[in-house]
């Protein structure tokens, strides 16, 4: 039975015209599966579908998810995480076969990453805390990442005791914040990648053009609570908090880290962007 599905040209470019044709026959695609994104149910033959591709270093592997949840696209993923999203997948049962990726992020959790990630960062000069947590603005829970460094930032080619975390990502289109009264502005070309139900990088434009590339990713996949990806899913977008290291500390709880976030605008030392949901 012909399935609902949705391959973009991009995905179809990288399978081939031939197998997506069997897919959207329904030959090689399942009629139930879990979404890669919010993990739920969904059926192939009943709504719209998304192919997803994968793409490591020598493995590809396609998922599917609600067109409600993702479009159809290609993400690039390292052979690492490709292969471990393979075999929590072949442990995962029935409905687990349309083989989805891992993401990364972590309610309350901090997952450091490498230093070259940060725009502009001297490499081992600092690494990133990343927190997740759910942020009350206007009466409405959003998700949201905090990012801070472990140490001051420096722009390329300088040297000294500055810091200029805050002022590249102003270049990049973050924008500062004094109070978290609104939602901040939507940061197109940047996105928050989550798959499988978990999170698995923050993407930037890539300044050589084609797909975009990895600004933060996590070591390993970073499970995400259950509310943070409802919220996810419902707004497509996560709001992304940034501040100078030492502005905002390891919060135990979303309120204290909320706390955090208020001092830091109200002292200048905020930036933030809202992020599409694997805006890609």
């Amino acid at each position: 039975m012909p399935r609902m599905l949705d391959v973009s040209d991009e995905v179809r470019a990288e399978i081939g015209d031939e197998e997506a044709a069997r897919l959207l026959a329904g030959e090689s695609a399942p009629g139930s599966y879990d979404c890669t994104s919010c993990r739920t149910p969904g059926d192939s033959e009943q709504e719209r579908t998304s192919t997803v591709l994968f793409i490591g270093d020598e493995t590809a592997v396609l998922a599917f998810a609600h067109a409600t949840c993702l479009p159809s696209q290609v993400v690039q993923v390292t052979e690492e995480q490709l292969q471990g999203a393979v075999r929590s997948i072949g442990a995962g049962g029935a409905n687990s076969q349309q083989q989805p990726l891992p993401a990364q992020h972590t309610q309350q959790a901090q997952e450091p990453h490498q230093s070259q990630q940060v725009p502009g960062l001297v490499p081992e000069q600092a690494v990133l805390g990343v927190t997740s947590g759910l942020v009350l603005i206007q009466g409405e829970l959003h998700p949201a990442l905090v990012v801070e460094p472990t140490a001051p930032v420096a722009r390329p080619g300088t040297f000294g005791s500055g810091d200029d975390f805050l002022p590249l990502l102003i270049e990049q289109g973050f924008m500062p914040l004094t109070e978290l009264a609104a939602v901040p502005p939507v940061l197109h070309g940047w996105s928050v990648l989550l798959a499988a139900g978990q999170l698995h990088a923050v993407l930037q434009p890539n300044p050589s053009g084609g797909r975009p590339v990895a600004w933060w990713q996590a070591h390993q996949p970073l499970q995400v609570t259950d509310g943070w990806r409802a919220a996810a899913n419902k707004h497509q977008q996560v709001l992304m908090f940034a501040a100078p290291v030492g502005s905002i500390g390891r919060q135990p709880r979303e309120d204290l880290m909320r706390d955090a976030l208020d001092k830091a605008a109200a002292g200048g030392k905020l930036v933030g962007a809202a992020l599409p949901l694997a805006g890609i």
